[in-house]
């Protein structure tokens, strides 16, 4: 059930990605990223409302537990790593094409395993080594391809942002599965729900004193705002994305380092709507990086088992 439910999660987290890249074209970053935040948290406030003040939602998938401080503070951290991700990804993805943000984002997993090795002394088998070094020949090819679009990977601050986006988004992934683990097994034990309700409403506080003290003043000069309805499908395809992973997550026997590479699957989507609808540029070399990193994540998975 967790592996439908991650691959549900990756075909959904494609299309959001996708509709991030059309809302924030020619627009503002900042605001974009504060309705995206407020629009999540709205969909979720009414679950968190209907549990603290009835038994409605008692024992359903949509129940919102409580808790003090002692809970909040870990969630409170969950979304500081978030929102500090997605800031760096908007940024980033405002200004590269699709069909190279999707292939760097798909190396997660990698970043993960490389993680473990360096922060935990893990030891990496042999199918696991050749994942990395398959997911690391992509990386160097795409820069390759990038530069026949004029960007230099190695001087270019947005690709920058993409891999500092990903980084922090791979530590999200571990820490998503400290808080959900039960306590007997280490973990905080936390309630799905509570955590992926909250950490938007925080977030979504976060953004607004953003827009307040730092776009709002000079947002006449900087690059304006204009509404678009793809900023309310990328907050609904993430709500929808992050509950179908929060809820594979939570179920027993679920693996993190397997629902992290599934989920990375969603570069196939965002590809294929990068190709489509933004007609991008040197889609057969990108196809081949974009197929590298892919078979890497097939030698991640075995290596797992």
């Amino acid at each position: 059930m967790w592996l439908i439910l991650a691959f549900m999660s990756a075909a959904l987290l494609g299309c959001y990605d996708s509709f991030k890249k059309q809302a924030l074209k020619g627009n503002a970053v900042i605001p974009v990223l504060f309705l995206n935040t407020l629009f999540s948290s709205l969909i979720f406030l009414p679950f968190i409302v209907i549990s603290g003040t009835s038994s409605t939602l008692d024992g359903g998938i949509f129940h919102v537990a409580s808790g003090g401080w002692e809970m909040h503070k870990y969630i409170l951290l969950k979304a500081v790593i978030v929102l500090s991700s997605w800031i760096l990804g908007y940024f980033g993805m405002k200004h590269l094409p699709l069909t190279i943000v999707g292939p760097i984002n798909a190396t997660r997993p990698v970043m993960v395993l490389v993680g473990a090795l360096l922060v935990f002394g893990e030891r990496l088998n042999i199918w696991q080594w050749i994942g990395v070094l398959l997911a690391v020949a992509s990386f160097l090819l795409l820069s390759r391809s990038g530069k026949k679009e004029g960007i230099d990977f190695k001087h270019d601050h947005w690709i920058y942002m993409i891999v500092g986006a990903a980084a922090l988004g791979a530590l999200s992934g571990l820490y998503d599965k400290y808080l959900m683990a039960p306590m007997e097994s280490g973990g905080v034990g936390l309630d799905r729900m509570m955590v992926q309700s909250w950490y938007n409403i925080y977030q979504c506080v976060m953004m607004g004193l953003m827009l307040w003290l730092l776009w709002w003043p000079k947002h006449e000069e900087t690059t304006p705002f204009h509404w678009s309805w793809s900023i309310l499908g990328v907050s609904l395809f993430l709500s929808a994305a992050d509950f179908m992973y929060f809820y594979s997550l939570s179920l027993p026997d679920a693996m993190i380092s397997i629902v992290s590479m599934i989920r990375r699957g969603s570069v196939v989507v965002s590809f294929m709507f990068g190709a489509m609808f933004f007609h991008e540029k040197n889609l057969m070399a990108k196809a081949f990086d974009l197929a590298l990193v892919l078979l890497g994540m097939v030698f991640l998975y075995i290596g797992s088992h």
